[in-house]
């Protein structure tokens, strides 16, 4: 059987992005040879075995691709060629069944659907032609899957052995997708040292552990349980390849790790405890814990966090605080940081905490200072995972004040007079443009100066001359001291008073990240304070101090003004409505009806107001409460038709009140394949994403007429930042 092991094959794993040096790290001990880390992949050569024990072992691995053929085509039908001259039945069971997929850019196919297709056929006439069968197609556990991706004309066809994502443990019984992937959870314990603190006896706790991923991942890795531990379904038990004896043996080899180190972690008495408020999740954790063979040593309890408190003298406080997108999950979220950073100082002196979040500004709120801080990327949205030694040596309160205090003697320092005479310059290349459109409220800097990163817009009051300014300070790189980031404020906010001559009282400053349009409905302390502002003859509510945005995007007004024009005598569907300014416009342009559609009723009432503050409010204008995805796909079934629909979705959102996990990269089709099977057949479709990455399928440009309308719809006071948002029409 050594021989049978000799031969070498090019592979490659896929992993979440922020963890490819972990996976490295674990190929080198299975044996892998040529290692070579590239993002979210990492390449390298090796036996049957090595794949095998990634496979089955690897915690952070997401795929593993073996290499069948890497070829050049220039076309469409030399990649037809050289994937039907490949022997398929060396790979195939014609009598099995078949998936296949197609990734990447080539000149000649733009289309991943297309390409599957160019992909399955040149399989299924080969085997046909040479076995006198076809597989049968199958999107639910294959016998065999194909893969085939393209890199310009470079094209390399590889067997997907792991069949589904190595995430599927097989011990999660939901169906549904969680917040946090198995494989990801177990990034975080292995940034987090758990391996080593739990060899040394440490505790473990979750403190808000939901259906109790990052406990029973922290339990497996204890007790030294393979990732993939009884998991009964993989892409290589049906591949013609399949070495089947040196499996089994790799197997019983991992059951008796598994075995002896449970019996270890119990024989130590070992507890890994999962805490949380919801007592029918915690139903979920346990049955999770029991399906993943780590009942014995692990324990849920309802509670919440403010009754945490640690059972031991050292360990590792690990979770994923709800830091959701959208009010209603992340209302709360500020207080929920700040809740933890006050429990975790009072209670957990001595311990190790490790952190997870997806808004960076809410890791300011737990009061203490990070000595590593990690990116992960949780799909598309990048996360920071925040390493904590809790002391008297971590105790730093980076905070804003509360209120914006400002230094009148600052206004002559040297920076705040360079800063001020930048505000006079944007002010005076903008008046122009805002007296001929008549703007009141607009950007007036964002980051102009690297030094000063700031994002500022005036807004102006529709029934008194207030005005008052939005500062939003992005967090600064945790190479700069405090010190500087402290004097680099002050000078801001002093230069831009003495420029714009609007009071300190009403300059509402708070501290956030460069993020996406998704991240940005987070509550804050609630006033209730509203002020009424005015754009395109239309009245808003605006509200500076109880949310981190203010209820009106000011870079979507060209947006706006395009539906305006287009709702004459159109019925209007507005999704992810926030605070239904776009319902506004709608209606003000001549919308007959229109249905506004949000999660948070706070939203919606908000948007009621609105509507009613122009004198527009009536009967034929309705609002949904309602997970919009769900509402699609019931619209669909009833036949309801729009004219005019505008979709602004979050970029990403892990709201619990949604079902499962939205990622606008990854599920943008399919939402709007449900927006469009409710447009009339003349009706128009705008869709907008603050996704600073984002890329249209090309499948939808060959389904419907697309139109790109992104330099249409950024504002002048946005040209400094071209990229704030992309924005299609479809037809």
């Amino acid at each position: 059987m050594a021989e049978a092991m000799t031969p070498l094959h090019a592979m490659v794993a896929s992993v979440p992005r922020g963890c490819g040096d972990l996976l490295a790290r674990e190929l080198q001990d299975f044996g892998a040879l040529d290692v070579r880390e590239r993002g979210n992949t990492v390449a390298f050569t090796g036996t049957l075995e090595v794949a095998y024990r990634a496979c089955l072992e690897s915690r952070v691995a997401s795929r593993v691709l073996l290499e069948v053929l890497r070829f050049e085509a220039a076309d469409d039908a030399a990649i037809y060629a050289a994937l039907r001259g490949i022997d398929w039945r060396l790979h195939v069971d014609p009598a099995n069944t078949l998936a296949c997929e197609w990734s990447g850019r080539h000149p000649a196919i733009a289309n991943t659907h297309y390409g599957t297709l160019r992909v399955k056929d040149a399989i299924c006439d080969s085997l046909r032609e040479s076995a006198g069968l076809r597989p049968d197609i199958a999107t639910f556990e294959p016998g065999v899957r194909v893969h085939a991706h393209a890199v310009g004309t470079q094209v390399t066809v590889s067997l997907d052995l792991s069949g589904e994502g190595l995430h599927r443990r097989g011990w999660r019984g939901d169906t549904g997708e969680a917040p946090l992937r198995e494989n990801l959870a177990a990034g975080i314990l292995l940034r987090a040292g758990w391996p080593a603190l739990a060899a040394a006896g440490a505790s473990f706790l979750d403190p808000m552990c939901g259906a109790g991923t990052l406990v029973i991942e922290a339990a497996r890795i204890a007790a030294d349980i393979p990732a993939n531990h009884r998991r009964r379904y993989f892409g290589f038990l049906a591949w013609r390849g399949h070495d089947a004896p040196l499996w089994s043996r790799l197997v019983a080899a991992g059951e008796a790790r598994a075995i002896a180190g449970l019996a270890a972690c119990e024989q130590r008495e070992l507890r890994l405890i999962g805490r949380d408020v919801d007592r029918t999740v915690l139903r979920e954790a346990r049955l999770n814990a029991a399906h993943a063979g780590v009942a014995s040593i692990t324990a849920f309890d309802a509670g919440s966090l403010a009754e945490v408190s640690a059972h031991a003298a050292h360990g590792l406080l690990c979770t994923n605080p709800p830091w959701g997108l959208r009010l209603g999950d992340a209302a709360a979220a500020t207080a929920v940081f700040r809740e933890l950073g006050q429990v975790l100082r009072e209670r957990f002196t001595g311990w190790e905490a490790a952190v997870l979040t997806g808004e960076a500004s809410l890791g300011l709120e737990l009061g203490l200072r990070a000595h590593r801080v990690h990116p992960l990327w949780n799909g598309a949205l990048e996360c920071r995972l925040l390493r904590i030694r809790v002391g008297s040596e971590a105790l730093r309160d980076l905070r804003p004040k509360q209120g914006t205090q400002i230094d009148p003697a600052l206004a002559s320092s040297p920076g705040a007079l360079m800063f001020a005479n930048r505000i006079r310059k944007n002010l005076k290349q903008l008046a122009a443009w805002r007296k001929r459109d008549e703007v009141s409220c607009f950007r007036l800097y964002d980051a102009d100066m690297p030094e000063y990163a700031f994002a500022i817009d005036v807004y102006e009051s529709a029934t008194t001359s207030q005005r008052w300014l939005v500062v939003q300070e992005y967090q600064a790189p945790a190479a700069i001291p405090e010190e500087t980031v402290r004097k680099r404020r002050s000078e801001a906010l002093a230069g831009l008073v003495e420029a714009t001559g609007i009071p300190a009282e009403h300059v509402h400053l708070r501290t956030r990240r460069r993020i996406k349009r998704g991240e940005q409905y987070t509550k804050r302390d609630e006033r209730g304070e509203f002020h009424v502002v005015a754009e395109g003859g239309l009245r808003f509510r605006v509200n500076f101090e109880d949310y981190l945005d203010t209820g009106l995007f000011l870079d979507h007004r060209l947006t706006r003004a395009r539906l305006r024009t287009a709702a004459e005598g159109k019925r209007f569907l507005n999704v992810f409505a926030y605070t239904g300014t776009a319902t506004v416009h709608a209606v003000a342009g001549g919308a007959r009806a229109s249905t506004t559609v949000d999660l948070s009723s706070t939203y919606l009432d908000w948007a009621r107001a609105n509507l009613e503050l122009n004198g527009l409010a009536g009967p034929q204008h309705e609002f949904v409460r309602a997970d919009v995805r769900e509402w699609l796909d019931e619209a669909v079934r009833r036949g309801e038709r729009y004219g005019l629909i505008f979709c602004d979705p979050p970029t990403f959102s892990n709201s619990k009140r949604m079902e499962g996990v939205f990622d606008v990269q990854r599920d943008h089709v399919t939402l709007l394949e449900a927006c469009m099977a409710l447009l009339e057949r003349d009706g128009l479709l705008i869709f907008s994403t603050n996704a600073q990455r984002f890329r249209l399928d090309p499948a939808l440009s060959s389904r419907y007429r697309v139109t790109e309308v992104t330099k249409a719809t950024v504002p002048p006071d946005f040209s400094r930042n071209t990229s704030i948002h992309s924005c299609f029409e479809l037809r």
